[in-house]
């Protein structure tokens, strides 16, 4: 059984162990925490292609002892042409393929960002170095996991025909077994380009301009000025007190919100037992409140119908716990949002920290791969609606609905916890459990992540609302949810990819690190 583990001098926790040890690695070359966090990001992109990509979107937490923390929205964009003319004569996005593909990437201009406003922190490690090991890795292979095999076997049908994808990820066209080694090396020249011409290329460069040209021959929306107009941006974030504690998640167009609701409510119903029938009911119930309110509020910022900021007020909170039956569970027949992503944290020995989280939105994304780069793109745009009415209505240029949101908190107490998670739906009720077993009820960290995990709705392509539950559940328990009138479906796994990948780091006042990472994962904490 994992055990948390301590440091002193950093520390990097990721869902591959090939990413915490290249983020180890630069924290010991005197790098910083986004130094490190770029070239976890960089690396896991190439060794954990089915779970997120540079095609992809990702989403900064910073902290910086004594200041606010920063946050980065490195959210692509609809496509200018990404109108509902385009997809005129359709019910909805197709969810793979060229068509699939019609948000820009948004990550690596998240990296430039988040390295901008590092800029200073330390002796300053060249880009070339930062990308190094991702660019070794795509270069030489990567030993393919258990998830990749399994996810590409269970959706080949909707990937196998999708431009550029059978040349990379079904060699000799057939799905590559767990433990066969896996070859991109258009990825590693792209990643090389980068390297020598900068972060901006990907936009405004050859690479920019060699994508968004086979983009639009392919059928996206997507053009070379799609490309070239993005860039990420600094924005506030959002935060709730609790017990002991102030949390900071990311605005809209994440689901943050939702985070920090569910947490906000518990916190107010007073409870003192973990693993109890109050701890998960008052957790699963704070969830439904949360998500109705993230359902009906997170959208693209600049079409807000509310300040979301709003929603954490003490008033409204209390409100919302007072509602909850304890004895007895709201129907939920409420649909869910799919997702899948990747979580990874990272604290310096500066005592600087980060929660970062990567995606490409369904395992593999749309699909397409593209030829000249080896890009695999994200499929983020399919959460757009062609309804002109709904809160997500597809228009150029808005962002779409992101299930990503890594979290940052800050005890009274003087420590600091960065900790987040995967799994679409599945992030912010991971999130709870997390934090309210290790900050709220007593828990050590890695015990908090170990526990048995609760889903209430969809991940991973599942289309169910139930309540979902690891077989590790004592059964009594169990009994005492549906005697509660949750719909409980209790999986066979003991430890079940469902309930995504967690991770947490904490700072004490000591100096000493206490690192977390998820037994569901392939991944390790690397510590200094």
């Amino acid at each position: 059984m994992l055990k948390t583990v301590y440091g002193t001098q950093g520390m990097m926790v990721a869902p591959h162990h090939l990413a915490a040890q290249a983020g180890r690695d630069i924290l010991r070359e005197g790098g910083n925490a986004v130094e490190a966090m770029v070239s976890a990001a960089a690396t896991i992109a190439a060794v954990y292609p089915h779970m997120n990509s540079i095609g992809g979107d990702g989403f900064w937490l910073i902290h910086e002892p004594g200041k606010a923390p920063v946050a980065i929205d490195a959210c692509g964009r609809a496509a200018a042409k990404a109108s509902r003319d385009f997809y005129a004569g359709l019910e909805a996005i197709p969810s793979r393929g060229p068509s699939a593909a019609l948000t820009c990437a948004g990550t690596v201009g998240g990296w430039a960002e988040a390295l901008q406003h590092a800029s200073g922190w330390g002796k300053g490690l060249p880009l070339s170095r930062l990308l190094e090991s991702a660019i070794e890795h795509a270069r030489s292979g990567i030993v393919v996991t258990e998830s990749q095999a399994a996810l590409t076997a269970a959706k080949l049908d909707q990937l196998r025909d999708q431009p550029g994808f059978a040349e990379v990820f079904l060699p000799d066209g057939q799905v590559p077994t767990a433990g066969s080694l896996l070859k991109q090396s258009r990825l590693a020249d792209t990643l090389e380009q980068l390297a020598r011409a900068g972060l901006d290329d990907f936009y405004r460069g050859e690479l920019g301009r060699a994508m968004g040209q086979e983009l639009e021959r392919l059928g996206s929306p997507l053009t070379t000025a799609d490309l070239a107009g993005y860039a990420a941006s600094r924005v506030k974030p959002l935060e709730v007190a609790v017990r002991g504690a102030r949390i900071f998640n990311l605005p809209p167009p994440t689901q943050g919100l939702a985070s920090l609701m569910i947490l906000g409510i518990f916190d107010r119903l007073g409870v003192t037992d973990a693993e109890s029938f109050a701890h998960l009911h008052g957790l699963i119930e704070s969830t439904k409140r949360a998500f109705r309110v993230r359902d009906r509020i997170v959208t693209d910022p600049d079409r807000l119908p509310a300040d979301p900021q709003s929603f954490l007020e003490p008033t409204l909170l209390e409100k919302l716990a007072a509602e909850i039956d304890p004895t007895h569970a709201l129907p939920w027949p409420d649909p869910a949002s799919p997702g899948d992503t990747i979580w990874m944290g990272c604290i310096d020995g500066e005592g600087r920290a980060v929660s970062f989280i990567q995606s490409i939105y369904w395992e593999f994304g749309s699909g397409i791969v593209l030829r000249e780069t080896g890009v695999n793109w994200q499929n983020r745009g399919i959460s757009f609606s062609l309804d002109p009415h709904a809160l997500q209505a597809l228009e150029p240029g808005r962002k779409p609905f992101h299930t990503l949101n890594p979290a940052l908190a800050r005890f009274d107490d003087g420590r600091m916890m960065s900790y987040g998670t995967m799994g679409g739906e599945g992030q912010p009720q991971t999130q709870a459990a997390l934090f309210s077993r290790y900050a709220m009820l007593g828990q050590p960290l890695q015990q908090a992540i170990t526990a048995p995990r609760w889903l209430l709705g969809r991940t991973w392509g599942d289309t169910s609302t139930t309540l979902k539950l690891e077989s590790r559940f004592d059964p009594a328990l169990v009994q005492q949810l549906r005697d509660a009138g949750h719909l409980v479906e209790l999986l066979e796994e003991a430890f079940s990819d469902t309930m995504g990948h967690a991770g947490a780091l904490v700072l004490r006042p000591d100096g000493v690190i206490e690192g977390a990472a998820d037994p569901r994962s392939d991944g390790c904490v690397a510590a200094l």
